[in-house]
């Protein structure tokens, strides 16, 4: 309770907000520190606050209604939904913005590249210096022996490697980008299909020795396969951004202490 009580008095338009009310709310913001979790739970909680006093102001009375998931809303997020539905005005993004956007970010609209692998996992710990550089010997024996004769890699999948693919000879299957540890990642995107990797790959799970397969190229998508998503991705854009500017007019009407609501972004906003 002593941090709590270190931190200044928040209040919004004279109603203040209970410290624990905040430590409480500081739970669900994941943060570096316990610090920078009080702040964005307090702004979060300031938010809300200067919200419900607006719906008072315009008499808003909560109707029932649910969130994008279904589920019923309470009556103080029911109120805010509405205020923000009467006051919030976003237009609907056209065939032509969603157009102009995805000819600017092409890149951003590629099927993934996939490419099949095989690997052999010799199981060691980073920290443990001598079982990791045993490891490392096992694999570079491994891999002679793979480059004198390429069919034996699966059978020393089956008989050395510590990784459950070793039932399926060591096959993992399509891999994309993000999916293996990044040091796997870099060494398999870097191989052609069929070629063999002439080094051991070091990662933080031992020792790995790998072999790409198939490589399916990232593909072009066509516009018209992607155009509802942009649309809702330029609405959603337009949509905080708009909120935004409303919580900043609200904030500029109303005395705030405590904590600063210029820059107005909690998960009301996100």
């Amino acid at each position: 309770m002593a941090d709590v009580l270190e931190h200044p008095t928040v209040r919004v338009g004279g109603v203040e907000i209970p410290a624990g009310a905040i430590a409480a709310e500081a739970q669900n913001h994941p943060a570096g520190d316990a610090e920078e979790a009080w702040c964005e739970a307090a702004k979060a909680l300031a938010v809300r606050q200067l919200l419900l006093a607006e719906a008072d102001r315009q008499e808003i009375v909560a109707e029932e209604c649910v969130d994008a998931e279904g589920r019923k809303l309470v009556d103080d997020d029911a109120r805010i939904d509405a205020l923000l539905t009467n006051n919030v005005d976003v237009p609907t993004a056209t065939s032509e913005e969603a157009k102009r956007f995805y000819d600017n970010h092409t890149e951003r609209f590629c099927s993934e590249t996939l490419i099949e692998a095989e690997h052999i996992l010799f199981s060691a710990s980073p920290d443990d210096a001598f079982n990791y550089s045993l490891a490392v010997g096992d694999a570079r024996m491994a891999i002679r022996d793979i480059e004198a004769d390429p069919t034996c890699f699966a059978e020393l999948a089956k008989s050395k490697s510590a990784c459950p693919s070793k039932d399926q000879g060591g096959n993992l299957g399509q891999i994309g980008k993000g999916q293996t540890a990044a040091e796997f990642e870099q060494a398999l995107f870097a191989l052609s299909a069929g070629e063999l990797c002439r080094d051991p790959v070091k990662s933080p799970f031992g020792v790995h020795v790998i072999r790409a397969g198939r490589r399916a190229e990232g593909k072009q998508l066509p516009f018209e396969v992607v155009e509802q998503s942009i649309r809702n991705y330029l609405e959603e854009a337009s949509y905080r951004k708009a909120v935004s500017q409303y919580l900043s007019i609200l904030a500029s009407e109303t005395d705030i202490e405590g904590v600063d609501l210029a820059a107005a972004e909690g998960p009301l906003v996100q």
